[in-house]
């Protein structure tokens, strides 16, 4: 499984889209600084057919450290919850590329 980094992103749509890549650049930095906001907010955040971005709080709760089998205090976390969309969904199942039309 291959890693594909933001600059990678940034490059391919700059190529499809025909875009300068600093504009590019500034509009998915952007994006994802408001998906940020929005989720430190305890907003939800809706993309259609992609899927749903929401936060979650767990509970503060005692562990066990695996190695010295001592029991430590874990406190309470807010995590990020995705839940894939319909389209992403068939198209995992399926096993086929998104459609790349702009």
């Amino acid at each position: 499984m291959a890693t594909v980094t933001k600059k990678e992103l940034i490059d391919r749509i700059a190529e499809a889209t025909q875009a300068k890549r600093v504009t590019v650049k500034r509009v998915i930095q952007s994006f994802l600084d408001e998906v940020s906001g929005e989720l430190c907010k305890g907003n939800r955040l809706e993309f259609r057919d992609f899927g749903v971005f929401e936060t979650r709080t767990r509970a503060a709760r005692i562990a066990q450290n695996p190695k010295t089998l001592e029991r430590v205090e874990v406190p309470v976390k807010r995590t990020v919850k995705f839940k894939m969309g319909r389209q992403m969904k068939e198209s995992l199942a399926a096993g086929v590329e998104v459609n790349k039309e702009v």
